[in-house]
């Protein structure tokens, strides 16, 4: 976990593939896949990628933010989960973020928030959480937005951990006279 070069060549040893080429190899799979299975793996995979600032500039590199957005808009529930998973874990990073922003990801995330999948909402306010910030509240903080994430804090019998999420975002990007 959150790896630096040193370390990373030293778990990778003299002929293991540097993480890179790597991460290459994996989105090439992703795009040559037929099978929605296949798909899966690789998003999640990817996901699993996305927490450790060492990957971020190479996410960035191989438009994998991209293509976790582009996850956003498929039909299937596990690439939905697994591409606002990889984004969450991505979007801590203000130039990630910023990424996220640029290419009109937050409708795509606000739209997760309403999914019948309890982790992608979990996942979701996670990056809303993130990416909330003065330059794009405007799009975050509508009022039927506002409502849904009032309705998940207000949820503690359904889990404890997802309405304490759900409340601390409304703590810190919701004024009180709301």
């Amino acid at each position: 976990m959150f790896t630096n070069s040193q370390r990373q060549e030293e778990r990778t040893g003299k002929y293991g593939t540097p993480r890179v080429e790597y991460l290459q190899q994996l989105v090439t799979q992703f795009q040559n896949a037929s099978s929605e299975e296949t798909k899966e793996k690789i998003v999640a995979n990817l996901a699993n990628f996305a927490y450790d600032p060492y990957n971020f500039t190479f996410l960035r590199q191989l438009n994998v933010i991209e293509l976790f957005l582009d996850c956003l808009t498929e039909p299937n529930e596990k690439l939905v989960e697994f591409g606002i998973g990889g984004i969450c874990n991505a979007c801590a990073d203000p130039a990630n973020a910023a990424l996220v922003t640029q290419n009109d990801g937050i409708p795509l995330i606000v739209q997760c928030l309403s999914s019948p999948v309890r982790s992608t909402v979990n996942y979701a306010l996670g990056a809303l959480y993130y990416l909330c910030n003065a330059s794009n509240k405007e799009k975050i903080l509508k009022p039927e937005v506002i409502d849904a994430i009032k309705s998940y804090a207000a949820a503690s019998e359904v889990s404890t951990s997802f309405s304490n999420l759900a409340q601390a975002f409304l703590d810190k990007h919701v004024p009180q006279a709301y």
